[in-house]
């Protein structure tokens, strides 16, 4: 195999375990496993905590990981 290959599907792989993880750490209507760690931090203006967002940016970055991988394997393999 390519080791172009090789790594694409390393990435891939991390992406998609982080996603999933990175998914199910979201609250559902104010409940949830993030409401435990933001539960104590300041909310912000918009009612959203500052580890809601960074939870948000994380999960958009794993988000783009994957289907640029995704893609890319495709066109690779």
């Amino acid at each position: 195999m390519n080791p172009l290959v090789v790594f694409l599907m390393i990435v891939h792989i991390l992406a998609s375990v982080g996603l999933v993880v990175l998914i199910l750490l979201h609250s559902g209507k104010g409940t949830g496993v993030s409401s435990m760690f933001s539960g104590m931090m300041p909310t912000a203006s918009t009612g959203t905590g500052i580890m809601e967002k960074n939870l948000d940016r994380f999960t958009i970055v794993a988000a783009a990981t994957f289907v640029t991988t995704t893609i890319l394997l495709m066109i690779a393999y």
